[in-house]
């Protein structure tokens, strides 16, 4: 493997204690800034649980230099924005066009410094965080991980939950939270991260000017204050590992556990049985990571390993994950099992024992271990292709042990793993006295149907918005952008067509030594017949479970022994093909594509075990508002017959015959409906002939079926409707209507005017007035969902359930607003710039310039649409907007749905 990761990483200690590193990739013309804070919820203690994340929050609510909302600022560079709260660490990142690297920079150093942190703002942030919270408490999965990691760490910080709890939150104080800021947030208790399109001699003088000049802090201040591991919010399976050199004392003696003889038992409304098992591992540091990684792909990752064999191919389970965790002070094993219907948990725990004891007994194959190190590496690579994960990649391991290094060394230490390492990790860590086991054992049955009739019930509302920030204001804040000097190379794919009518589309890309693939059938939804909803989704879904010439075992071992991975996910309009892989295993992935299109045979075994998993599948969902308020409010939108009403239920996935799905895959799976989009490290001739090859023999006869979408009026006034689900804290709402399609001439028009009214949950009027100024909801944007057919214009918002009212009164009187009055000339500029920025940040990761490129052919547009898109983004008129806002805006003709817990819902809202 190339030692890609860390090769051109140049570190850089500034005077006052930062520390910088930097990675030139030229591959394209963007770049990502981050830093890190060695900071997280390790700091913490019962009592002030949260305090980091709260902080996290505060920190873009303006400074005194710019006391403005920073994600305005974030929305009018472009870059794409965020931050997260782990156990040990707290990161802020944004990626954006390279000419906007120097005010990244500026906005870091300011908030780094000089953030306000005021009562008001405080008290608004701190219903936004209770929202969040209560978001997380509606999965019984959260629940249950509280109580468990509690019991395992009773006297440390890596037992409380990452966010904190609602009680600690409310008591926040101001001085607290300022205290804690200037403890932690300086220069020499932080990392920069800077990797894209940018020279390092030049940069690293900017950095001198614009951070050089920052104090570090008066005497440290809060306990261990160390690096940081992943945990939440941070992405990748192998959750962040160890290894040796760190900057600062790092804890070898592990934390002291006591674990509890008989499970947690936690007995609350909810849908599905789950148990989960937590082992103690030791910290982040320690030899013994790399090892317990191996095993855990061994145990859970893919059809062919042990626990998916022993607990979901019996039926026992629908499904079981695991995670290794690795921190600064600590590590454990979690493995999650989600019950088959009507199972019980004490067997699934008993069969989950037997298995694990069977391995330490009997050993592991070389086999085995070798494709589990295949996959990890792979894994490793495969997630570090686009900068943002680079740069999140090198924070991680720079914060975690004080070494960006770190991944390149624990892949060297993942190759020289033993079967014999395997057993010994398990015979050490993975033993029934260290284990704390948790049950969750629903309480009650849930509504699993949903009503036909919504009943029409309108609040009278006399609430009035506050003033909307002036973009003026925030062109004042903005720090200045570099001119741009060079025109970006815009690169075509080669596009060609099987005499079968196949279309693919191939763009070579020699970045990094990966191939992405991207492909749409159209065999979506749609399709499904009234009675058989769910059926379109068994047909993909059981593509990869054998075919004429391999059984589904056989196909699941040929991916991973390469470590690639090939997924079929149905859409209402078509399924999308998502493959990815090492570029020489690019021909494993075409030829097992071709087999499952033209040649899987949905064994009867298999399609059983499938109807099951999809039956528990479908009572978890109907226990989650969001999914529950999605399907009401398309159900209210599209009458019953048409092709977007229909929903699977338990009595239409029964119905769903073998000879049907056999049927259905026989009539809509064809070349002529099918389009292939490659991007990565290949020979354009080679992969064509291999795509000759393996797709040339596809043959169907006649014309492919099509569909025709009926028309939709409007509703007629607001339709409300509140489906109660027991035990939710959070409710989540969706409100709208049906929208315009991909070809609509207004498309453009509409993406400026969804930006300015929902696109940014920060920046937006929605999210300015809603989340920011009220605090009343952790998340809300809006969307013009398009498709070949109509779509529908959406608005998605979490709440606590007192809020609800409020919250949907003020969305509606925004929406008022705008669709009367009108935009401003300058929200339209600063909304198309953000567009355009997000679209050219989007193209340098692979995954989405393949999609991109796969869906302009779907729709049917001109391959130049690649480049030409954003040109046409640039020539939306003000007066298109504010035509857009008028014709596709109805605050008074809409459908609100708000799901969770019940909503009291007030006469009159001040």
């Amino acid at each position: 493997m190339p030692s890609t990761l860390t090769e051109n990483v140049r570190k850089t200690v500034l005077e006052n204690g930062l520390t910088v590193l930097t990675k030139e990739v030229h591959t394209a013309p963007v770049v990502t800034v981050q830093v890190w804070y060695k900071v997280g919820s390790r700091n913490e203690e019962p009592g002030v649980n949260g305090i980091a994340h709260q902080l996290e929050h505060l920190m873009f609510k303006g400074t005194q230099n710019r006391p403005i909302q920073f994600g305005r600022l974030f929305s009018a560079l472009g870059s794409d924005s965020n931050a997260f709260t782990s156990y040990d660490q707290t990161a802020y990142y944004g990626t954006v066009e390279r000419n906007k690297l120097k005010a990244l920079l500026v906005l870091e150093a300011d908030r780094m410094q000089n953030s306000q942190i005021e009562p008001e703002q405080l008290a608004s942030e701190k219903r936004v965080v209770i929202s969040e919270l209560q978001g997380y408490e509606n999965s019984p999965e959260y629940r249950l991980n509280r109580a468990v990691m509690q019991a395992v760490f009773p006297n440390h910080a890596y037992g409380l939950p990452v966010g904190g709890t609602k009680a600690d939150v409310e008591k926040f104080e101001v001085e607290q939270v300022q205290k804690y800021y200037r403890n932690f947030y300086s220069p020499d208790n932080a990392v920069l991260v800077i990797v894209g399109d940018f020279q390092t001699g030049n940069t690293l003088e900017t950095i001198k000017e614009v951070f050089g000049k920052l104090p570090r802090r008066q005497g440290a201040g809060g306990r261990g204050q160390g690096a940081g591991g992943r945990g939440q919010g941070a992405e990748g399976r192998e959750q962040g590992a160890g290894g040796a050199g760190g900057e600062e004392l790092i804890s070898k003696c592990p934390i002291p556990h006591s674990p509890l003889p008989t499970p947690i038992v936690l007995r609350e409304p909810g849908a599905g049985r789950l148990l989960q098992v937590v082992y103690p591992l030791p910290d982040a540091n320690q030899p013994d990571v790399p090892m317990l990684d191996v095993m855990d792909y061994i145990f859970t990752e893919g059809r062919n390993s042990r626990l998916y064999q022993a607990l979901v191919e019996s039926g026992l389970a629908s499904e079981v994950t695991a995670s290794v965790t690795s921190l600064r002070e600590s590590g454990w094993y979690e493995v999650l099992v989600t019950a088959g219907s009507k199972q019980d948990l004490k067997k699934i725990d008993s069969v989950l024992s037997s298995a694990i004891a069977n391995v330490a007994e009997k050993g592991v194959t070389t086999e085995e271990v070798e494709r589990a190190k295949t996959q990890l590496t792979a894994d490793v690579i495969l997630s570090n292709r686009d900068i943002t994960s680079q740069a999140m990649r090198l924070g991680n391991d720079e914060t975690t042990v004080g070494d960006y290094r770190y991944t390149d060394r624990y892949l060297a230490a993942v190759r020289l793993v033993k079967p014999t390492d395997v057993v010994a990790v398990i015979n050490k860590y993975l033993t029934k006295e260290s284990r704390t086991v948790g049950f969750f054992e629903p309480t009650q049955k849930q509504v699993t149907g949903v009503s036909d009739k919504p009943d029409s019930a309108q609040t009278t509302e006399n609430f009035s918005p506050g003033v909307p920030v002036l973009p003026s204001e925030v062109a004042k804040y903005l720090p200045p952008v570099d001119l741009v000097t060079d025109a970006i190379a815009q690169v075509l794919p080669q596009e060609f067509k099987l005499t079968n009518g196949l279309r693919i589309l191939l763009l070579p890309d020699r970045s990094t030594p990966t191939v992405t693939l991207s492909g749409y059938i159209q065999a979506g939804t749609e399709f499904d017949p009234e009675n058989q909803a769910g059926l379109a989704a068994f047909v993909s879904e059981n593509l990869l479970n054998g075919t004429t010439s391999k059984n589904v075992l056989t196909i699941a071992k040929v991916l991973a022994e390469r470590g690639a991975s090939l997924n079929f996910e149905v859409h209402r309009e078509g399924v999308h093909i998502e493959g990815d892989s090492l570029a020489g295993d690019l021909p494993i992935i075409l030829e097992i594509l071709a087999d499952v299109v033209k040649n899987s045979t949905f064994p009867a075994k298999e399609l059983e075990l499938h109807r099951q998993q999809t039956l528990t599948d479908l009572q978890l969902e109907l226990d989650e508002p969001s999914e529950v308020a999605r399907r009401i409010f398309v159900q209210s939108i599209y009458p019953k017959k048409h092709p977007l009403h229909t929903f699977p239920t338990e009595e239409s996935l029964q119905q769903i015959q073998r000879q049907d799905v056999i049927d259905f895959k026989a009539k809509h799976y064809r070349p002529d409906t099918t389009v292939l989009a490659l991007v990565g490290d290949f020979d354009l001739d080679k992969v064509r002939s291999l795509i000759q090859n393996e797709f040339g023999n596809w043959q169907v006869s006649g014309q492919a079926p099509t569909l025709k979408y009926p028309p939709v009026s409007m509703p007629e006034k607001i339709v409300s409707v509140n489906p109660v689900l027991p035990g939710k804290a959070q409710a989540v709402t969706y409100m709208g209507y049906t929208g315009i399609n991909r070809y609509d001439p207004r498309f453009h028009a509409a993406l400026v005017l969804n930006q300015i009214l929902g696109g940014d949950t920060l920046s937006s009027r929605l999210g300015a007035e809603v989340r920011d100024r009220q605090g009343l909801s952790y998340g809300i944007y809006s969307y013009f969902h398009t498709g070949k057919n109509a779509g529908t214009f959406l608005i998605e918002m979490q709440t606590s359930p007192e809020d609800s009212s409020k919250a949907i009164a003020s969305t509606r009187q925004i929406l008022q607003q705008i669709h009367q009055q009108g935009v401003t000339a300058l929200e339209v500029e600063t909304a198309k710039r953000t567009l355009i920025s997000n679209y050219n940040v989007s193209l340098a990761n692979p995954e989405e310039l393949t999609d991109r490129i796969l869906m302009n052919e779907v729709y049917g547009l001109d391959k130049v649409e690649l480049h030409s898109f954003t040109d046409k983004l640039q020539k939306v008129t003000f007066e298109q907007v504010n035509q857009a806002a008028r014709e596709l805006l109805h605050p008074d003709k809409i459908v609100v749905v708000t799901a969770g817990p019940s909503v009291l819902a007030e006469k009159s809202i001040r």
